[in-house]
Parts: structure tokens; sequence; C-alpha cells
């Protein structure tokens, strides 16, 4: 390829990349309206195929997504508040165990007591700094919300016409490029609709297991935590991990270092189930990266655009993969 070409394609992206960048908080509305879309479409299909017009079936999909949203809401939310109760009550017990233990390594009163003014004044900086930055947070929580309300419409209407949408766009474009672009987006939309799906899955099957074993133990904020873990499992090997510690802390300071070893155990047993039984059968190829190349993904994705970029990282990095594989199957150009 000639140089002075290279340079002009590195410039387009960069320009382009900054477009988007400037634009995130409808950038991102857009990806997760396209996730939501991978979730309902396959409802809406199979209501198509009986029958339904587009109209009343993105209708009967939509509702039946909002009702399911509005009764895990409502389950969600008592089960909190009680369960914080708890955990409020078993905090001292919990103090008094970390004490102990503390004593019991070679730590005296008088450091503890060092260690625990540090940790109030560490509290107190930073409680600070939160109510500097309170302006910017109601800014950013505007952005959420209006993020948020974005996504679903334009789920709602990439559910209803988004196969007309893409083939509008795709017209728009040279008549030589159009079948690249057709193919490029047929494989993109097939690899975020099996990730969002299949992650879906084991997140469910992670949260349920887990959960499960919460409340057979007796451990408050057992759903919050279930959920958690669902949560979790859209950040790949990250987020596991994480859900899994929080559990445990959670189980320790609410039962003791018993119950937490337990709740150890038993999210290392579902971990196993899911990346050596449920992951390679429901992610197939949608998610056929190493493990390195998504720690390193959601790291860059939390550089860019924090916990947002976090999640998404993975799935945009799938969608790459699949395009560079499919490059040499792409049809050959038409010319006008």
């Amino acid at each position: 390829m000639n140089p002075w070409r290279l340079l002009g394609w590195i410039a387009l992206i960069a320009v382009i990349l900054y477009g988007v960048w400037f634009v995130r908080t409808v950038t991102i509305s857009v990806i997760i309206g396209v996730f939501i879309t991978a979730l309902l479409l396959p409802p809406f299909t199979w209501l198509r195929g009986r029958g339904l017009n587009r109209g009343l079936a993105t209708t009967v999909v939509c509702l039946a997504a909002l009702l399911v949203g509005g009764v895990f809401f409502w389950l969600l939310v008592p089960a909190t508040v009680d369960g914080l109760g708890q955990l409020r009550d078993s905090l001292g017990k919990a103090v008094t165990d970390l004490h102990n233990l503390a004593r019991s390594l070679g730590l005296d009163d008088q450091r503890l007591s060092q260690l625990s003014q540090q940790v109030q004044a560490y509290l107190s900086e930073q409680a600070r700094s939160i109510a500097t930055g309170a302006l910017a947070g109601v800014r950013t929580a505007g952005e959420i919300v209006i993020g948020a309300i974005l996504a679903l419409i334009l789920a709602i209407y990439f559910v209803h016409g988004g196969d007309r949408l893409f083939a509008w766009l795709i017209d728009l474009t040279p008549v030589r490029v159009r079948p690249h672009l057709r193919q490029a987006g047929d494989v993109a939309f097939g690899v975020v609709g099996r990730y969002i799906r299949g992650i879906a899955m084991v997140g469910l099957v992670d949260g349920f297991f887990i959960g499960l074993a919460l409340w057979i133990l007796g451990v408050p904020i057992a759903l919050p935590l279930a959920v958690l873990t669902f949560v979790g499992a859209f950040l790949p090997v990250v987020g596991a991990f994480l859900a899994g510690l929080f559990a445990a802390v959670v189980a320790f300071v609410a039962k003791g270092w018993l119950v937490a070893l337990i709740v150890i155990g038993v999210t290392i047993l579902v971990q196993q189930l899911e990346g050596h039984v449920l992951a390679p059968q429901i992610y197939g190829r949608a998610l056929d990266l190493p493990g390195a190349v998504i720690l390193l993904a959601i790291a860059v994705g939390s550089v860019v655009a924090g916990i947002t970029g976090a999640f998404l990282a993975a799935p945009v990095a799938s969608v790459i993969v699949a395009l560079i594989r499919n490059r040499e199957e792409a049809p050959a150009p038409v010319h006008a």
C-alpha cells in the first residue's frame, strides 16, 4: 500500500475515534442498545414466525422484558434492605474476630489504634474529595440516566426495524464496498448476539448456584449477591473473582470464617463448572480469546472509558477478532 494512502487511512481512523469519544455517551448507548437487542431478538423472531406483525411482536417482547425487570427489582430491593440490616448487626462480631486475629499475629492494641486512626483519616480525606466532586457526580449521574433511556429506546427501535436501518445505511455506501460491509455487519452482530446470550446464560447458572448456596448457609443479601455474580459474568475472568471475593467477605462478616471458606469453595467449584463445561458449549467461538488477551482488553477498556469500557472490552475484542478471521472470506467486490 502507498505510504501516503496508509497515513490517510490512519488519520481518518483517528478522526473517527476522536468523534466517537467526543460523543461517547451516545456511542455507549448505541452499543448497549445493540446488546439489549441481541437478548430480545430471539423471542421477537419466534413471535414473528408465529404470524405476529412487527409492531405487535415488538410490543409483546418489550412489555414482557419490562415486566420481568419490574418483578426482579420488586424482589431485589426488600431483600437488600433486610440483608443490610442483618450485616450491620453482625459487623461488631466481625470486628472483634479481626481484632483477635490481629492480636494473634503480634499486633498490640496501640498499633491497632494507630491503624484505626489512619483508616479514619483516609476515609475523611476521601469524603472531602467526594464532596468536592459532587457537581461532577451529578453530571455523570445525569449522563447515565440519559444514556440508559436512550439505550432502551434504541433497543426497541432496533428490535422493530434494525434490519431495515442496516440495509438503509448500507445503501448509502459505494456499491463496491457494500458486500464487505454487509458481511462485516452480519459477522459483528452474530458474535455480539452469541456473546450476550451466552454470557447471560452462564451468569444465570453461576448466580443461581452461588445464590442457592448462600441462601442455604443463611448468608444475608443472598439474592443481591447472586445478582452481583450474574453481573460479574459480563466481565470475563475478573468479574467472577471479584463477585466471589465480595460474597466471601459478606459471609465472613455475617457467619464467620467457616462459612466464608465454604462460600469460597462453592464459588471455585461453580467457576470450574463454568470454565470447563458450560462456557465452551455455550459461547462457541463468540468469546474464543485467550485469558491474557481478555485481561489486556479489559485493562485498556477501563483506561479508555472506565467501568463501562471494561464491560464492553471483551465483546468488542471478540468482534474485532471475528472480523479479522473472516477477512479472507469476504465476497468479491462488485464494480459499478
